[in-house]
């Protein structure tokens, strides 16, 4: 069986709850603060492992209580940290989350030890093949990310790149990918730039999302939090694929993860149980 290979970032979440977001210049009250645990890599090997696939990540954390509280974390989801490095240069990561009386959030991200990973990483993808998914988001450097792709591509393996937050990538990079994955904001943002992935999958919220002439609805559910929704989706399509499942099934399956996903508070479900 292949692994979901996840290149990519992982942060502490400082969550700020207010009735509604400032403007600019504007100071509003909050209530307490939360720490929860979160970044986009962190967040789709979580759903990845929680929908069936072996999961592998691939990224630094800072030599701190925070990043070593993260290593044991993504353990008990079922998460391989063997090639999770703790990094003594830098800080874990870091976002800060606002987030409204609506569920819907405002997001600051402080990179750390993710802005440490590197070209040396590279050589823990020697061993990604057929039958692997390798997904990354550009929350890391963007040229270690490119490299990442192609040399994975370049293995054999499937590639998918989670285009947020937004940047731009070379149009050989993204016609590596199967698909790219773009929210409604990203997908515009990769057509005024003039991007055209042969393989693009735009999520779309509340409904569903589409790739090509396929589409997912979402479903109808309370939300409490939306952070990481979109995590949740790509983690979980990746999974699907790597577990063979056609695109119309994986798609299914990511939306209804993404569904549940904004039902309980932060970007990650509540731990298993020990």
């Amino acid at each position: 069986m292949g692994r979901v290979i996840v290149f990519g970032s992982l942060s502490q979440d400082l969550h700020l709850a207010m009735e509604r977001h400032p403007g600019p210049g504007e100071t509003v009250m909050s209530g307490d603060i939360e720490y929860r645990f979160g970044g986009k890599g962190a967040n789709q090997a979580v759903a990845a492992a929680r929908a069936g696939a072996p999961s592998l990540f691939i990224g630094r954390v800072g030599d701190d209580p925070h990043g070593r509280e993260y290593v044991e974390r993504l353990g008990r989801y079922g998460v391989d940290t063997s090639r999770l490095a703790i990094d003594s240069t830098a800080p874990t990561g870091t976002a800060i989350i606002y987030l409204n009386r609506d569920g819907e959030n405002m997001i600051v991200v402080a990179p750390g030890a993710n802005a440490r990973v590197s070209r040396d990483d590279l050589a823990l993808l020697d061993d990604c093949g057929p039958g692997d998914v390798l997904i990354v988001q550009l929350e890391l450097d963007l040229e270690v990310v490119a490299a990442a792709v192609r040399k994975a591509a370049g293995q054999g393996a499937r590639v998918i790149i989670n285009t947020a937050p937004y940047a731009a990538l070379p149009a050989d990079v993204l016609d590596l990918a199967d698909p790219v994955i773009a929210n409604e904001h990203e997908a515009k943002l990769l057509a005024d730039a003039g991007a055209r992935p042969r393989s693009l999958l735009i999520t779309l919220g509340t409904d569903g999302s589409r790739w090509g002439e396929l589409t997912a609805p979402a479903d109808r559910v309370e939300v409490v939090d939306t952070t990481g929704a979109g995590d949740a989706y790509c983690g979980t399509l990746a999974a699907r694929l790597c577990l063979g499942d056609d695109p119309a099934a994986a798609m299914r399956a990511a939306s209804a993860a993404a569904s549940r996903n904004v039902t309980h508070p932060g970007a990650q479900p509540p731990l298993p149980e020990a």
